[in-house]
């Protein structure tokens, strides 16, 4: 199915408006049909999809099960669940949204949100066969590690407080029950057409809150993905200084990519001679703090949570980076 719409955008910038892939605009442009149409559908459907499953479901068995003593088990499942799914960091957005609807602990879903993506089978596979088996399954334990370790610290400091409103107030409570009457324990009774009309309401509310800055982040990538040559990182990161690590994860921030699609950069920036930690670093940040992401977060975040997040990350990967250096 996602090879659909890179056929689309193929179709549309190299046959009708006739433009070469071996210019930037011709890249910038294929690169924002491309992700623009896949990270809209895949925001109606998987919200649909979630909103659906969450009112036929009793979620409080799944509440308990994942707080309280569970809640380290949550932690590692929320980090698992996002290494398998093949999400990029737009994508998974919508089901970090179906977690919090379903008053799943936020630190679970950002354990999720986080890990997402940074790992799936398919980095996997291009990990091993360019880098070896060493270096995936360290960079797969990073992953997770750094998902869950963020969801300890989003419940540590109490996050939910932190979302917008429209979702923080699904974690308040009147005399001990839910305020939101699509999370009651009966829900599970709903019959189909109202399960429809559930998941229906659900997707609309959210895609027409959200819809326009998936197109104005996934245009600021495009312009960077098509205008800034990726030899200026080879040129400028390679001598290994200590503050190569945190320069690297800055300037991959404005970045929007995959992991499928930066793991060839990785390769290229690691032949070219830029030190491991520092090309980790750089990786890692256009992947799991790009502004397309950020600009979409903003939406369901407040600035305390998200400045949260973002530092958190940046740390993280800076000190990922440094020990990678220190001991390869």
């Amino acid at each position: 199915m996602l090879d659909s719409f890179t056929h689309l955008a193929d179709w549309l910038v190299y046959k009708q408006l006739g433009l070469s892939p071996d210019t930037p605009l011709g890249t910038g442009l294929h690169f924002f049909i491309e992700d623009t149409t896949k990270i809209l559908v895949l925001l109606a459907v998987l919200i649909y999809f979630i909103a659906f499953i969450r009112a036929a479901l009793n979620v409080e068995r799944v509440r308990s099960f994942l707080q309280g003593k569970h809640r380290g088990t949550g932690y590692f499942l929320g980090s698992l669940f996002g290494a398998i799914t093949p999400f990029c960091s737009c994508s998974s957005i919508p089901l970090f949204m179906g977690f919090i609807s379903a008053r799943i602990p936020v630190g679970i879903t950002m354990a999720f949100l986080i890990t997402s993506p940074l790992i799936n089978e398919v980095v996997v596979i291009m990990l091993g066969s360019i880098l070896g088996i060493k270096f995936t399954l360290m960079y797969i334990a990073i992953g997770i590690t750094l998902g869950m370790c963020a969801g300890l610290l989003v419940d540590l400091v109490q996050g939910h407080r932190w979302l917008q409103p429209f979702l923080a107030k699904i974690y308040q409570t009147d005399n001990g029950s839910s305020i939101n009457p699509s999370q009651d324990s009966n829900t599970h009774s709903l019959t189909w057409s109202e399960r429809h009309q559930f998941a229906k309401s659900e997707m609309q509310t959210i895609f027409k809150r959200i819809w326009k800055w998936v197109i104005i982040g996934v245009g600021i990538g495009a312009f960077i993905h098509g205008y800034i040559p990726a030899q200026w990182f080879n040129e400028h990161l390679s001598a290994g200084q200590w503050w190569t690590v945190p320069i690297a994860s800055l300037i991959a921030i404005p970045m929007y990519t995959n992991a499928t699609g930066i793991v060839p950069v990785m390769a290229s920036l690691i032949a070219k001679g830029v030190p491991l930690g520092t090309t980790l670093a750089f990786c890692m940040s256009a992947v799991a703090v790009s502004l397309p992401e950020f600009m979409m977060l903003k939406q369901v975040m407040r600035y305390r949570l998200l400045a949260l997040v973002i530092g958190y990350l940046f740390v993280a990967i800076s000190i990922t980076g440094w020990l990678f250096n220190y001991f390869y």
